[in-house]
């Protein structure tokens, strides 16, 4: 979940920044994040192959909606399975003290 709040927080910078001459998008390789699994720090890497704007500026608008709406469907899943694992947790402290 900490991945998924520090991909919004670049997301959203993004978008603020869609009228800033010379800004580029920003992205993590989310994909290999989650299949490494070794709690390293994400890489922010500059986005290759957008358009780039006369003022120097590639965010693309419709992209970083499309993302924020992807990331918030994780985050959406991440947190249900969150819940799930601590109403396990919940159930199996309260088998154990009728026990």
């Amino acid at each position: 979940m900490d991945l998924l709040a520090f991909r919004q927080k670049l997301v959203t910078s993004n978008i603020a920044n869609a009228d800033t001459p010379g800004f580029h998008a920003l992205d993590i390789d989310f994909a290999a994040l989650v299949s490494s699994s070794t709690g390293s720090e994400p890489l922010v890497n500059e986005i290759e192959g957008l358009a780039t704007k006369t003022d120097g500026n590639n965010v693309s608008l419709e992209r970083e909606m499309r993302l924020l709406a992807e990331n918030g469907l994780r985050f959406q899943v991440a947190s249900g399975l969150l819940r799930s694992e601590l109403s396990a947790v919940r159930m199996a402290i309260q088998e154990g003290k009728s026990a």
